[in-house]
């Protein structure tokens, strides 16, 4: 079981930048775009991380992308891979044949898919928690969107994660000790708002993301956290040396109150199992307590052990 820790702050707080990208021949980028919405035959949650980078004189871009719908189950969609990058674009997303995406996270973000018979509008992004560290940038926010999938007209809200790393790239090298033990939820309060939350023991990443950080933003304010506990309460056998966590507490204070949740993972799928340690995605759904008042939880849990 993880401790329960108080939120470390070991990075700066600054706004995001996104005017240039530093001069270097190695430069990693990724934007992940996480979607909860529902209509009247029940929630969709929908994930898309974009990420590109340029190692030398080489140029790399890829897609992962996973579709859940709550009655019928995790959703094959086309695009998850490597594409081509021969227009060396990093700033923005490079389109491919399975995604194009339009506009930026603070004027409102357009992705189309005719592959997949989809479509997601997202209203301007506000920032919710910005960090800065050796001229690498994180920033997560959230927003209202709309997907349309299908014949179907789904109303909900997007969490937006964007990364810069210089020095790196993931695409073309490998780092061994890169993931360790990431639990990254996120997740719609019905009635409330926002919530993020993500928990991780990296020494090469929490410089810049931290062990344990995250947001609430309730009616589109953002709630940073003063204190934030992050509690593993249950776990499942993997196929291999490690275990998916499965259950988790969360006990938190912030400026307008305090708040705790209980969460599972109602479905999971296996994305990447490297006998030591894997990659999967859930489907979390649970209660969350906030000054007196019960609300609904659900959303994506993002797991690399």
């Amino acid at each position: 079981m993880l401790s329960s820790r108080s939120l470390g702050m070991d990075a700066s707080i600054v706004a995001p930048k996104h005017s240039s990208l530093p001069d270097t021949s190695l430069l990693y980028v990724s934007d992940y775009v996480s979607f909860v919405g529902e209509d009247s035959r029940g929630h969709v949650a929908f994930a898309l991380d974009n990420n590109r980078g340029r190692d030398g004189e080489s140029w790399q871009a890829e897609h992962f992308v996973v579709l859940h719908d709550e009655h019928d189950g995790w959703i094959s969609l086309q695009g998850t891979g490597s594409y081509d990058n021969s227009a060396h674009e990093l700033q923005t997303v490079p389109p491919s044949s399975f995604f194009q995406i339009e506009g930026t996270p603070h004027t409102g973000m357009s992705i189309n898919s005719h592959p997949n018979n989809l479509a997601l509008s997202i209203e301007p992004i506000p920032t919710r928690l910005a960090r800065e560290h050796d001229g690498g940038r994180y920033w997560l926010g959230s927003a209202a969107a709309t997907l349309q999938w299908n014949d179907r007209t789904l109303k909900g809200r997007v969490i937006y994660e964007y990364l810069m790393m210089p020095e790196f790239n993931r695409l073309s090298r490998s780092y061994w000790g890169l993931w360790k033990h990431f639990q990254g939820l996120y997740l719609v309060i019905e009635g409330l708002g926002d919530l993020y939350v993500h928990s991780q023991e990296s020494d090469m990443l929490a410089p810049l993301l931290g062990n344990i950080d995250g947001f609430l933003a309730i009616d589109g304010e953002t709630e940073t956290f003063q204190a934030l506990q992050f509690t593993l309460l249950d776990h499942d056998q993997a196929w291999g040396l490690y275990r998916w966590p499965s259950a988790w507490g969360l006990n938190w204070v912030n400026k307008g109150g305090t708040g705790r949740a209980r969460l599972e993972i109602q479905e999971f799928t296996t994305m990447g199992n490297w006998v030591i340690g894997g990659f999967g995605m859930g489907i979390i759904h649970g209660i969350v307590h906030y000054n007196g008042k019960e609300y609904l939880a659900y959303g994506f849990a993002e797991l690399i052990m």
